[in-house]
């Protein structure tokens, strides 16, 4: 295979090698683990992950990130109308944690008095506290901006080759989505 000749070569060694457009834009994709560069421009990851589940040990399925707000009522209603979420549960009376889900993703909320992080510096270092990863980026984007959302930062092709956006919830919580 084409790749083969390039697996133990440094990245400025493969920019001296000469070579046909099609098999640089190979080299491009798999090195961003894609299977071809078709599905690198669809932003569809079709190869399957290295990593196998070792059956001696736990495997670690889903994650459930915990968001730190000041009001739970107003923070379930964004994520409820805005983000497009389902309220799974409220807890606490007068209500101070819930979860929300929107397909697999779960997300708690957890109210607090008081900020738990340093606003300023969360927004201007970008410091998330959730990224969710989907298939259709532009389309989700497209339907938060129609609902309203505030961004933190619009839809942008990133280095790395992902397609993110960061949205601002009324704690404050960055929530970044990319695919």
């Amino acid at each position: 295979m084409f790749l083969t000749r390039f697996r133990s070569l440094s990245d400025d060694q493969i920019l001296e090698q000469t070579f046909r457009l099609g098999e640089a834009q190979e080299l491009v994709a798999r090195k961003a683990d894609f299977e071809n560069w078709e599905a690198l421009n669809k932003g569809t990851q079709t190869m399957p992950d290295l990593a196998v589940p070792d059956a001696s040990r736990p495997f670690l399925a889903i994650v459930e990130p915990q968001l730190f707000v000041s009001d739970i009522e107003a923070s379930c209603d964004f994520y409820r109308i805005v983000l497009g979420f389902e309220t799974r549960f409220i807890h606490g009376e007068p209500p101070y944690y819930c979860q929300l889900a929107r397909d697999a993703v779960r997300l708690n909320l957890r109210q607090v008095e008081g900020p738990v992080f340093d606003t300023r510096l969360r927004s201007e270092q970008h410091l998330l506290s959730a990224t969710i990863v989907l298939d259709d980026v532009k389309s989700l984007y497209l339907e938060y901006q129609e609902r309203g959302a505030l961004f933190h930062q619009t839809l942008k092709a990133e280095p790395w080759g992902a397609r993110t956006f960061i949205v601002r919830d009324p704690g404050g919580n960055l929530i970044a989505f990319a695919g």
